[in-house]
């Protein structure tokens, strides 16, 4: 049997959607995972069902990334483990309402989730892949992240991830490090559901499966910074930061029915 890629893979917000995916792709390579998520009820049944097919060491934590205690409990789990060369931040949610009529509280732990995170399990965690010379991060943002109607805080903080992936990327290629910012568009999981966010707008052509997202990923892994999951997303990445069609673009975002369409109002 070949050697899996991965030893130990540590994924925030494992529970459903793209994370539990990658747990299960991941697994499939005999990875040894460390599953986070705030519901130990899905965890615990996905953490079954991979031990019992595939035979490896499933850790669920129960944690809850918006709150002091349960981001320091995931980081003491990264930084003890010894074996730890796969780092995937998946831990979000969606924006139900814009900035102005949104709760600055909801604001706040979407910051919490998204960015600092992000940013405090990273940061435990390359230490010791540096040490040992190899290791990875994926941050899963979004198209929405080159989007200007997909609200002020789900898209300020997933284009933060883009922005934070490509600059560590450079800082740590050097020393066996990769850092993937997955940006996925429409994609069949709960997410939407959770957002109160009506999946019927967006033609059926548009919509990717997560194992499709998770497979591009992971082939992706360390051959560049950001990660556009398919070619239709990469072309409306594109149309929305072309500086030829970015005008017109924020000019429909501006519109209140792009935005009751996105979720925003």
């Amino acid at each position: 049997m070949p050697q899996p890629r991965f030893r130990t893979a540590l994924i925030a917000g494992a529970s459903a959607g793209l994370g539990a995916e990658f747990a299960r792709q991941l697994a499939a390579a005999g990875t040894g995972l460390v599953l986070v998520a705030r519901r130990l009820d899905r965890l615990e049944e996905l953490a079954a069902e991979l031990r019992s097919r595939y035979g490896i060491a499933v850790h669920a934590v129960q944690a809850d990334l918006s709150t002091e205690a349960g981001l320091s409990a995931v980081e003491a789990q990264v930084t003890e483990n010894n074996s730890l060369d796969l780092l995937i931040n998946n831990a979000g949610f969606g924006g139900k309402t814009g900035f102005v009529r949104g709760e600055e509280a909801d604001h706040l732990e979407m910051v919490r989730v998204h960015v600092d995170s992000t940013v405090r399990l990273t940061k435990a965690a390359l230490p010791g892949m540096i040490g040992r010379g190899r290791g990875a991060v994926i941050n899963v943002a979004s198209v929405a992240a080159f989007s200007p109607f997909s609200g002020a805080m789900y898209s300020g903080t997933k284009a933060f991830l883009v922005m934070f992936s490509q600059n560590l990327q450079a800082e740590v290629k050097a020393k066996g490090i990769s850092v993937q910012a997955l940006c996925p568009g429409m994609t069949h999981t709960e997410f939407h559901e959770v957002a109160a966010i009506d999946k019927a707008i967006v033609p059926k052509p548009f919509w990717m499966t997560a194992e499709k997202v998770v497979r591009i990923s992971l082939r992706k892994l360390g051959r560049g910074a950001v990660c556009v999951s398919g070619w239709k997303n990469k072309a409306i990445a594109f149309l929305m930061r072309c500086p030829a069609t970015a005008a017109g673009v924020r000019a429909a975002g501006r519109s209140a029915a792009a935005r009751r369409k996105a979720g925003e109002n």
